[in-house]
């Protein structure tokens, strides 16, 4: 993650209070040339807070219920 936009701007801007916040985190990501990894970082260790790889909180727990759903689908 050393090549991310995020790395020399305080930590507090990715883990905002508010909704303004989080836009302005996603802002950052949105180009960011490791937003993929971040983002599986997150999902891979089940961080609850902040915004990482472009994603709020709700949105990643989204995307792991979707995917438990496949998985469960393609195991079935």
């Amino acid at each position: 993650m050393d090549r991310g936009k995020c790395r020399d701007l305080p930590p507090s801007t990715f883990f905002p209070s508010d909704g303004v916040g989080v836009e302005v985190a996603r802002r950052i990501c949105a180009d960011c040339p490791v937003k993929g990894p971040c983002l599986e970082y997150a999902l891979e260790n089940r961080i609850d807070h902040g915004v990482w790889g472009g994603t709020s909180e709700r949105e990643r727990r989204r995307i792991m219920r979707r995917r438990r759903r496949e998985t469960t689908r393609s195991e079935g």
